[in-house]
């Protein structure tokens, strides 16, 4: 079916939009690299619900979401800015950080700002592609 094959392009262009302008309003501007790491954990993050498990708490899918967004971001930051030395970004001034290239900090905002994003996702397979629609609950 041709909305199975241009399904996840889609997601794709539209959690990297997402990222990107996430970036452009908190420090003013973006790289490309942040495009398709958001691309990405908007596959992953909407995936939860739709290859995984229904009944994932909105909670925990936030924690998880965070985790991989933190680690998606963790090989991005190593490739493109440790190796490619592109400095991109650097959370060396923040406490609790790796190599620069995470912090916990970030890790938190991650935890409240992925709601969006998995809101966001799930409207959309419900919306564009007839997914089942997801009903959230808190807690187990």
């Amino acid at each position: 079916m041709i909305k199975e094959r241009i399904k996840i392009p889609i997601l794709f262009l539209a959690g990297g939009a997402i990222y990107g302008l996430v970036e452009i309003l908190a420090r003013g501007w973006t790289h490309i690299s942040m495009f398709i790491v958001g691309g990405i954990c908007f596959i992953l993050i909407g995936g939860m619900n739709q290859y995984i498990k229904r009944d994932i708490p909105i909670a925990a899918q936030m924690l998880i979401s965070a985790g991989i967004i933190t680690l998606l971001e963790l090989i991005t930051g190593v490739i493109v800015n440790l190796w490619l030395g592109l400095e991109v970004w650097d959370y060396s001034h923040q406490n609790f950080n790796f190599l620069g290239q995470i912090c916990l900090h970030a890790t938190s905002l991650w935890v409240f700002l992925s709601l969006a994003g998995i809101v966001i996702d799930d409207f959309a397979r419900c919306r564009m592609f007839g997914e089942e629609r997801v009903s959230y609950r808190l807690l187990p």
